[in-house]
């Protein structure tokens, strides 16, 4: 199915993770792809080339153009560079996003400051150029965030990065509240355990991944393509009367797993 033929995305942080798979998805349903990297070039033409095998007839196109999401100069000439060899943008993906654990009465003001900056800020900054293109023509356009499930559930250790993904939420709402009667819609994916480079440190370790998994009512991870299942969709015309939600993409992580047993109730 190509739901995005002749669709020109733009996906933040794609050079692995789920933006690499939203990337490699996102041409196989027939869309030109942008894929920004901040640093490993290799990586990101790894990417492209990846997203350029998936397509089942050939054609599209694949962009690779770096940036840093935190810096509002290089963001311009991102989107600049990624409209200029497109003709237009038609959809935005706020991929980027970094963590840095840490007890929160040791975290260094600058460790916060950064990942804000990359996690918030960055999508701030991406959202605004993106709007400001889709209102310079008609159409709208969509812009869909890759939150967390830490947007409401606390994450001890990682005060930035749970504060970041609250934020997250509610740019997503105002946005889709604001622009909805230009047609732009605007909706995020709250992934939870997802076995990507990002998360490695409990997918390596037996142990530890059992622990993580055992709190999972479906009873593993997710692999990123399941992720970027969920972006095509909200990308697509089949999602075109949604916006301003968050679709929990999480195995159950959002019900409250501990209470698959009736231990409050006493029975």
């Amino acid at each position: 199915m190509e739901r995005l033929q002749g669709k020109n995305v733009l996906i933040t942080g794609a050079s692995s993770g789920i933006g690499q798979a939203i990337a490699v998805r996102f041409a196989a349903e027939g869309a030109n792809v942008a894929i920004n990297y901040r640093s490993g070039a290799e990586q990101a033409e790894a990417t492209r080339a990846m997203a350029k095998a998936a397509r089942s007839n050939g054609s599209g196109r694949e962009l690779v153009v770096q940036a840093d999401v935190s810096n509002e100069d290089q963001v311009k000439q991102m989107f600049a560079t990624t409209i200029e060899e497109f003709g237009q943008l038609d959809i935005l993906v706020n991929n980027a996003g970094i963590q840095k654990p840490c007890p929160s009465h040791e975290i260094e003001s600058s460790d916060f400051d950064r990942v804000i900056s990359v996690n918030l800020r960055g999508p701030f900054l991406c959202s605004r150029e993106a709007i400001r293109h889709f209102l310079s023509r008609p159409g709208g356009g969509v812009i869909l965030n890759n939150s967390s499930v830490h947007e409401i559930i606390p994450k001890p250790k990682y005060l930035s990065y749970s504060i970041s993904k609250g934020g997250m939420e509610n740019l997503t709402k105002s946005l889709a509240l604001e622009y909805a009667g230009q047609g732009i819609r605007v909706n995020a994916v709250g992934p939870g355990a997802v076995v990507t480079p990002i998360n490695k440190a409990w997918i390596d370790n037996p142990k530890a991944r059992g622990e993580v998994e055992s709190h999972i009512p479906m009873g593993h991870a997710a692999n990123s393509c399941e992720i970027a299942a969920v972006f095509a969709f909200l990308a697509s015309h089949e999602a075109s009367y949604v916006t301003g939600q968050t679709i929990f993409a999480c195995g159950g992580l959002t019900l409250y797993p501990e209470f698959r047993v009736a231990w409050s109730s006493g029975e």
